[in-house]
């Protein structure tokens, strides 16, 4: 599905959502086709579902999204420096 048919089929609510197909343009993640895993009536439950997906299978790309939002405007940002230095 892309995210119109998505806002469609699940108006006003939270969902946590995987990118089936997807590409970069510039600093930009555009999602070509995507996948509805779960809906939520608030934002933190989806943030909690994203956390326990994500450390199950951190390699799938996942999103949380509210469907009053127009377009996904997904921006890649690029981390600089050292993470978890003991």
């Amino acid at each position: 599905m892309n995210w119109q048919d998505v806002r469609e089929i699940y108006p006003d609510t939270w969902l946590l959502i995987e990118a089936i197909e997807a590409h970069t343009e510039g600093d930009k993640r555009i999602l070509d086709k995507i996948s509805v895993i779960d809906r939520f009536n608030d934002g933190q439950n989806a943030w909690q579902a994203y956390a326990e997906v994500h450390r199950e299978n951190p390699d799938r790309e996942m999103f949380v999204f509210h469907t009053d939002r127009a377009e996904l405007d997904i921006t890649i940002k690029r981390w600089l420096g050292l993470r978890g230095v003991r």
